[in-house]
């Protein structure tokens, strides 16, 4: 593609802005120019303009199960953004820990996110410090049993529907009714859900079916929440973390990794760049969408769990 290059004949210093269509524009895009070795959009560096457009200065987001994992990584990428973060999960001492290890001004508060008495309470704690909450993710799940679903029992059954769809639901609703909704706008809810949730599986499918729900509660909020809040949902493979430890620790790893086309598991920070890129400009004009980052496994000719 040629963004905005010299036409031919054309000297050095007459480089400048090629709307589309015009001598020496090709199919490139208006508002490109080269100049040396730089190139710049709309009177900024190609880098200037990258980092205008995932810069989250002046956003504040709340991480539920923020203090390890994949929520732990993704605090640290909004953080780094330039983002207000907001990390929960319900150890005091982890989420102290967390927050101190990732720096970047990030604060914390414990809370159960299953209660919604205790949601609330962090969501009110964000709005009197930082007075907004633009962005939430909801990060926190449990997964208390493995087996057949059809043997479940209901205890752990509904421990596994309240954590990983019932609260994602309350924590959206305070951040709607409390900021969101009387926001300017360009606000983002990004729900992490899992590959699970779109395939079977024979230990994990009480699991699955809850992100499964969640996938379908993304698509219906993000009709609902428009054109203010942007719904999103990241659903990851199996990831490197304490959580998913069963699944990767020792020689098991490494066998599913060589079942991904990419032929390696992915680790938190994988899913933490989808998060910033959906909750940044760059994810503007996306909602009700999920992105799937399992290293290629739903496509693997092998199958996989």
């Amino acid at each position: 593609m040629n963004r905005g290059r010299v036409a031919d004949g054309e000297s050095e210093g007459n480089r400048g802005w090629a709307p589309v269509g015009s001598a020496g524009s090709g199919n490139g895009y208006a508002g490109w120019r080269v100049d040396g070795a730089h190139r710049y959009f709309r009177g900024m560096t190609i880098d200037e303009d990258l980092a205008r457009r995932c810069s989250l200065e002046g956003r504040t987001a709340i991480v539920t199960g923020g203090s390890r994992g994949i929520g732990k990584a993704i605090a640290g990428q909004l953080a780094r953004a330039g983002a207000q973060v907001m990390i929960t999960s319900r150890k005091a001492e982890a989420c102290e820990e967390a927050a101190a290890e990732i720096g970047h001004g990030v604060t914390w508060r414990a809370s159960n996110v299953g209660k919604p008495e205790e949601a609330a309470a962090v969501v009110d704690a964000t709005l009197d410090t930082f007075g907004a909450v633009d962005i939430l993710v909801n990060n926190a799940a449990t997964n208390p049993y493995a087996g057949p679903t059809v043997a479940v029992d209901i205890p752990r059954w509904e421990k596994t529907l309240q954590i990983n769809l019932t609260a994602p639901l309350v924590w959206s609703q305070l951040v709607w009714d409390r900021y969101m909704k009387d926001s300017e706008g360009g606000c983002s809810i990004i729900n992490i859900s899992s590959v699970g949730g779109l395939s079977t599986n024979a230990a994990l499918g009480v699991y699955d079916v809850t992100k499964a729900a969640l996938l379908h509660l993304t698509r219906q909020l993000a009709a609902e929440l428009g054109p203010k809040v942007r719904v999103n949902a990241v659903a990851p493979g199996l990831i490197r973390t304490d959580f998913a430890r069963l699944l990767w620790e020792g020689e098991r790893g490494a066998e599913v990794a060589q079942m991904y086309p990419l032929k390696r598991l992915g680790e938190p920070d994988d899913i933490a760049g989808a998060v910033l890129f959906l909750a940044a400009e760059t994810g503007s004009w996306i909602t009700g969408q999920t992105i799937v980052l399992d290293g290629g496994g739903l496509v693997s000719f092998q199958k996989i769990g």
